[in-house]
């Protein structure tokens, strides 16, 4: 799989399920979520196409604990010996300590939820080398942004330098610019859609759909003002 640039250092790979970033900066890599189990070969491949090489990978971030995201992660981190990174909230599920809790389910999503889950594979638990919470600082200059409501412990990952944003599953932008399905708690997640759109940002980089390079806080607040 040929990794798709966004803008310099940001490169995008698109699963059929689900999205992994890659992050290039100084002479290290941030892979930020992992895709479903059976992603890490393509990762790889994606890392040594743009020339680095396994070992430059120093943190692997997962937004959140779904298995589309944290799939690829235990065998990628054994392969890389990344830290992996994820919110408190989350590490019990990642780790496999703890069971998912389910999403609360609008009308409209029972149909999306039900032609996506058969073709979600399961995840191995991983262990999580770094719990994080909000405004603690990454490697590279970003920093998290606690943005609970689609798990208890999603998080967004801003690059101030950058001026771009990773949003996890928290917005999704599959053909229309929204707030992400599949929420445990739907009023929270429109409260972290909202804190989200109070950055700065040019670039926003989502788990579905495709990323806005260019005026993206713009459509993050007109988002925000809409919920």
């Amino acid at each position: 799989m040929e990794p798709q640039r966004i803008v310099d250092g940001i490169y995008l790979l698109p699963f059929e399920i689900g999205q992994v970033y890659l992050w290039e900066w100084a002479e290290n890599l941030t892979v930020i979520d992992t895709g479903m189990a059976g992603s890490a070969d393509a990762i790889l491949a994606a890392i040594e196409s743009i020339g680095r090489r396994p070992e430059d990978v120093r943190e692997i971030v997962l937004t959140h604990s779904h298995v589309d995201h944290r799939g690829g992660a235990p065998e990628l981190a054994r392969r890389t010996g990344a830290t992996v990174i994820a919110h408190r909230a989350d590490a019990p599920v990642i780790e496999g300590r703890a069971p998912e809790p389910p999403p609360l389910l609008m009308d409209f999503e029972r149909p999306i939820f039900e032609t996506v889950m058969p073709k979600v594979l399961p995840a191995k638990p991983v262990r999580v080398d770094r719990e994080v919470d909000d405004g603690d600082a990454l490697a590279g200059g970003a920093t998290v942004v606690g943005v609970p409501g689609h798990t208890a412990g999603s998080i967004a990952i801003h690059i101030p330098a950058l001026r771009a944003l990773f949003s996890g599953d928290t917005l999704a932008n599959v053909g229309t610019l929204m707030l992400g399905v599949f929420n445990v708690d739907r009023a929270e997640a429109i409260r972290s859609a909202k804190k989200q759109a109070e950055l700065d940002v040019d670039v926003a980089c989502f788990g579905h759909g495709d990323p806005i390079v260019g005026g993206a806080g713009l459509r993050l607040r007109a988002l925000a003002a809409s919920l």
